[in-house]
């Protein structure tokens, strides 16, 4: 039993964002998004090889230590131009806190452009080091004149189906016999343009669902959401790139 963003949805999710954001509740990156292990603790399954996410100040080339001068202001200013991205142009495709991004962002992806797709897991010490110019580095070295990193998580809220309340909380498995779990994903992107450094961000529309599940089904149900709002948030994404930065 599945309701997508229908009125039900956007009835029960949207006017608990607020609550959502003040609970402070565990999330799942979408590098990181099977289902949580009881014995593992939320979010992150016993065979996971998640070692977390990029930060946007290494992809973007921030130094936060770096002295900053009104006249480095003016000139990014004045040296910024409009980006653009050709159809078809090869691209370097990155998922923050992934070996590789999900093969759904790459089919997606594969419509408008060529993925030429590069680890998004993180390298110890790249703090350190000047890790956006590696990046970059290795961009130009496939034939990309574009770099696309992207962010992504998850947030569940299951609802009682006794009492019809909401509460965000992490995922606990089979705890509860039987109630609907709410889901949404939330992505931001970073294209950042290799010749340059030059960048853009955009955060595409969140997706939500509900879907019923019982004690034996948790998991199933849990990994069909993440699957199906992960489709739907990377096509909205690619779409949105094509459409904003098109030539």
């Amino acid at each position: 039993m599945r309701f997508s963003q229908g009125s039900v949805v956007r009835g029960s999710v949207a006017g608990l964002c607020a609550l959502l954001l003040m609970s402070g509740c565990a999330t799942r990156s979408i590098s990181d998004s099977g289902y949580p292990d009881r014995s593992s603790g939320y979010g992150r399954p016993a065979s996971s090889q998640y070692r977390g996410e990029l930060t946007e100040f290494n992809v973007l080339g921030i130094q936060p230590t770096a002295v900053v001068t009104e006249e480095a202001i003016r000139e990014a200013l004045d040296k910024r131009e409009r980006m653009t991205l050709a159809k078809n142009s090869p691209v370097m495709l990155v998922q923050s806190g992934a070996l590789i991004p999900d093969e759904a962002m790459v089919t997606a992806f594969s419509q408008y452009y060529r993925p030429i797709v590069f680890s998004g897991v993180p390298e110890e010490g790249q703090g350190k080091t000047n890790y956006a110019g590696h990046l970059r580095l290795a961009a130009a070295r496939s034939g990309s004149e574009k770099l696309m990193v992207y962010w992504g998580i998850l947030e569940s809220g299951r609802e009682n189906m006794s009492t019809k309340v909401v509460s965000w909380v992490p995922i606990l498995g089979a705890l509860v016999p039987d109630e609907n779990q709410h889901m949404r994903i939330r992505l931001k992107v970073a294209l950042v343009d290799v010749r340059t450094g030059q960048w853009e961000m955009f955060s595409p529309e969140p997706f939500k669902d509900v879907d019923f599940s019982s004690r034996g089904s948790r998991a199933a149900v849990d990994q069909a959401q993440v699957a199906m709002l992960k489709e739907k948030a990377y096509r909205a994404a690619v779409t949105q790139l094509f459409y904003k930065f098109s030539s």
